[in-house]
């Protein structure tokens, strides 16, 4: 995914979670987000259901009520994330970095 438009979504989330005008709920589904960058992104109640996220950087990530349901966050950087209620479901986490995610509240 172009870091533009990327940037551009998680604007548009932040602008969600403060009730602004124009905010829009992230929706990431299917998103090839490899690699990508996301240490401390506030991506709380975003859909990245299916998103590859393989070597993505989500260290100390908000991802609190996220869905990431059959997302690969295959050898992903989560740790310190907060993944509390967090969907799961079907998820790839196989080498992901976990050392000190939240996973409950």
């Amino acid at each position: 995914m172009n870091k533009q438009i990327l940037d551009n979504i998680l604007k548009l989330h932040a602008m969600f979670l403060n009730s602004e005008k124009g905010g829009e709920k992230a929706n990431l589904t299917g998103a090839n987000l490899s690699g990508v960058d996301l240490t401390k992104a506030n991506l709380y109640w975003a859909n990245l259901s299916k998103a590859n996220l393989y070597w993505a950087n989500l260290s100390g990530a908000y991802l609190l009520g996220a869905n990431l349901t059959k997302a690969d966050l295959t050898k992903a950087d989560l740790s310190g994330a907060n993944l509390s209620g967090a969907n799961l479901s079907g998820a790839s986490l196989s080498g992901a970095s976990l050392i000190n995610t939240i996973l409950t509240e």
